[in-house]
């Protein structure tokens, strides 16, 4: 397996993702192709330490930054010869030199990086940026979190059925529940969108269970929820707010005190599985779903162990055919939508 990893991506770049992939390299036995200028990349990699490991160093001489916007992001991600790291990637996804792309880096740079080099699936009018939200019992996917403030009912079917797919071979969850965020659980509750999807999800092959609120997609209802980019946008920034104050106003109520410190002490196991759960750096990475081909988006914030985490995950969507799965799902859409037109 070749996995391409954008070497210019997170805040404090190279040196995490140059430390997650030794670690990676040695853990999972891979092939990394690091992309990003070879000289910055050998100072903070020393030959010695590449001996015996599957490394490999892709040159390229630009990257997209977080203050590229509007017409100079755009152009560094279409034009043809443009060298930055994720279009260097992309080229290398799209001519099977790699078999998933990940990135720490902007965004927005990677979708419209991937939108103009790999385009979408056959049947995928819009790409959907997808995360894992912790839950209750485990992790609910998330889509749309961004790529599409706005949307058409059908882009929620898709978006709908990409999630699923994703739920199910990749996080190897069993016939996925998928529900459609709204303002109340009742069938014609919420805005137009929500009401012009529910009929279109009801009727679609996907395990749907109806709409769900916030609270249920905390409680581990669902294992998919669906929604326009802007409100998963909204959701998501809300969501990681509300994270760190809880973890914030604990860890000063907690140590406030020589009582609470003692308490603290004892609880220690029990904090600790409350940060894993909440640290975004177990999961690493999440998909563009849509793209043809693979492509994982991580955190700025990314450290050693995210970029590792990225790539596990990322390996899994390899090894469980992802994309291929992906595109018999929306072939078999689009063939049952036009078996139904012709009638």
């Amino acid at each position: 397996m070749r996995i391409a990893l954008d070497a210019m991506g997170s805040d404090d770049c190279p040196l995490p993702e140059i430390q997650g992939a030794i670690q990676a390299a040695q853990q999972f036995e891979d092939e990394i192709l690091l992309i990003g200028p070879e000289e910055l990349i050998r100072t903070g990699l020393p030959d010695r330490q590449l001996e015996g490991l599957p490394i490999q160093i892709i040159h390229a001489s630009d990257a997209i930054t977080m203050e590229d916007k509007g017409l100079q992001l755009a152009l560094k991600a279409k034009r043809r010869e443009a060298q930055t790291t994720m279009a260097v990637g992309m080229d290398m996804l799209k001519t099977d030199q790699a078999d998933v792309f990940i990135t720490a880096g902007n965004t927005g740079g990677a979708l419209a990086t991937a939108f103009f080099r790999l385009g979408t699936i056959p049947g995928v009018e819009r790409p959907a940026l997808t995360a894992l939200f912790p839950v209750m019992g485990g992790h609910c996917t998330v889509l749309d979190i961004g790529a599409n403030p706005d949307c058409e009912p059908e882009h929620i079917v898709q978006f709908a059925i990409m999630g699923s797919v994703y739920a199910n071979k990749v996080l190897d969850i069993r016939d996925p529940k998928v529900g459609l965020l709204a303002n109340a659980e009742e069938k014609g509750k919420g805005n137009e969108l929500v009401r012009a999807a529910f009929p279109l999800l009801e009727n679609s092959d996907i395990n749907f269970v109806g709409n769900i609120e916030g609270k249920e997609l905390f409680g581990g209802k669902v294992d998919v929820v669906v929604t326009d980019g802007f409100t998963g946008n909204v959701v998501l920034k809300i969501s990681e707010a509300v994270a760190k104050m809880f973890a914030d106003i604990l860890r000063m109520e907690l140590t406030s005190s020589f009582r609470t410190k003692i308490g603290a002490l004892l609880a220690k196991p029990a904090f600790d599985q409350i940060k894993k759960t909440l640290d975004p750096s177990e999961i690493g990475a999440a998909p563009l779903l849509g793209i043809n081909g693979l492509v994982f988006i991580g955190h700025g914030r990314s450290n050693q162990r995210a970029i590792v985490s990225a790539v596990r995950s990322a390996r899994q969507a390899v090894k469980s055919n992802l994309l291929i799965e992906i595109n018999d799902a929306i072939q078999n859409r689009v063939g049952n939508q036009g078996a139904r037109n012709n009638r």
